[in-house]
C-alpha cells in the first residue's frame, strides 16, 4: 500500500510540474501541509473532550448500562464473541457517538480477544467478519467528528447533517445486518 500511495505521490508532484511549475507546487505542498497542521490542531480540542468524557464514562455505571442495552444485540450478531463482548460494546458506543478514532482500539482489542479463542488461528471467524463490516457501516447516532470538522471550517449550520448521518448510518447499518444475517450459515 505504501507503494500505491508513493506512486500517486509522484504522478501528482510530476502532473503538477507539467502543468503548473515548481513554485506552484511548492506553494501547493507547503500550503497542503500547514493547512493539515491547521486542522489537527483545530480538531484536536474536539476529540481530547470526547475522549475525556469517554474515559469518565467508562468509570461510571452509566457505561455498565449502555454495555447492559448493548448486550442482546451483541448476542445476536456476535454469538461466539466470548470474553470479547465488553471490547465490542465499547467499540459500538465510541461509533454510534461518532469517535471513530476511540473506537479503533477498543476494535482491534476486540479483534485480538477473538483470535485468542479461535481454533483455526489466522483465518477469521464469522464475528470477526460481522464486526469489521458493522464498523465499515458505522451506526452514527451523533456524529461528534463530524459536527467538529463542520464548526472547525466555519459551517453557519453544523448540526445541519445530523438527521441525515443517523438515517443513512442507520440504513447501511441494517443492510449490513441483514446481509451478515444472510450470509452466516448456522
Amino acid at each position: 500500500m505504501d507503494m500505491v500511495f508513493f506512486a500517486l505521490l509522484c504522478i501528482g508532484i510530476v502532473t503538477e510540474l507539467f502543468t503548473k511549475g515548481g513554485d506552484a507546487t511548492l506553494a501547493s505542498l507547503i500550503g497542503g501541509a500547514g493547512a493539515a497542521v491547521q486542522n489537527t490542531v483545530t480538531m484536536a480540542g474536539g476529540m481530547l473532550f470526547w475522549m475525556g468524557m469517554l474515559g469518565v464514562l467508562e468509570k461510571t455505571p452509566l457505561m455498565n448500562a449502555l454495555s447492559g442495552a448493548l448486550r442482546k444485540p451483541i448476542a445476536f450478531l456476535f454469538p461466539d464473541a466470548g470474553k470479547a463482548s465488553g471490547a465490542i460494546a465499547l467499540n459500538l458506543s465510541c461509533n454510534m457517538l461518532g469517535l471513530g478514532n476511540a473506537a479503533t482500539p477498543y476494535g482491534l482489542e476486540a479483534m485480538r480477544l477473538m483470535e485468542a479463542e479461535n481454533p483455526h488461528k489466522g483465518v477469521a471467524t464469522d464475528s470477526m467478519c460481522v464486526l469489521l463490516a458493522v464498523n465499515a457501516s458505522c451506526l452514527e447516532l451523533f456524529p461528534a467528528t463530524l459536527l467538529g470538522l463542520r464548526q472547525s471550517f466555519g459551517s453557519a449550520h453544523a448540526a445541519a447533517v445530523v438527521l441525515p448521518v443517523v438515517l443513512s448510518s442507520a440504513c447501511s447499518t441494517a443492510v449490513t445486518v441483514l446481509l451478515c444475517r444472510l450470509c452466516i450459515h448456522r
